[in-house]
């Protein structure tokens, strides 16, 4: 009789299955868990740009807040950092004056209010998902308040935000319909 040495074709394929089965279970998982650190990113990037807005507002009170990206970004001639490049956050988000600029599956944009007296006085940010169940699973905007707010915490609830290609106004985020504060 002669010895079998190494494995059969069929425990070969129970182990590719049971495999398979693990890898089904176990992708879907890690796509939920990128999705959920792509919008705890941008809500945490909205309060950065909230605090950076505070912190431009009060070193340059006769602008106020900054009505763009660049404004908050790194100055074209480093290391002077003044009114129009402040050096408060990185060039990534200032890579775009008003937006989309694009960091972990987010589009961010910025809108300045209408000056008064050459002072802006409020802005809206906003986050949103480049894809909505892809590469986020929500919208986010903010104004002068500093409140975070997010689609999914509306008034009724809205269960499948649609993908907005543009930034928050002022009225839909302060619109608890719209927008509602994250908890």
């Amino acid at each position: 009789m002669r010895k079998q040495k190494g494995f059969s074709l069929i425990e070969l394929l129970i182990v590719v299955a049971i495999i398979l089965i693990i890898a089904a279970i176990a992708i879907p998982n890690l796509l939920r868990s990128k999705m959920s650190a792509n919008d705890s990113a941008a809500a945490s990037t909205l309060r950065t740009l909230n605090t950076s807005q505070v912190t431009y507002a009060t070193n340059y009170p006769t602008v106020g807040y900054a009505d763009t990206f660049t404004k908050l970004g790194p100055n074209a001639a480093p290391p002077t950092c003044d009114a129009s490049g402040a050096c408060l956050i990185d060039n990534v988000l200032a890579s775009s004056p008003n937006g989309p600029a694009s960091k972990s599956g987010y589009n961010y944009f910025i809108t300045g209010a209408q000056p008064n007296n050459n002072v802006v006085g409020n802005y809206v940010l906003g986050a949103n998902a480049i894809t909505i169940g892809s590469t986020g699973t929500n919208n986010f905007c903010s104004t002068a308040d500093a409140v975070v707010r997010s689609m999914k915490n509306s008034i009724p609830a809205t269960p499948n935000p649609a993908q907005l290609n543009a930034n928050a106004t002022f009225a839909t985020c302060a619109a608890i319909a719209t927008y509602g504060p994250i908890q």
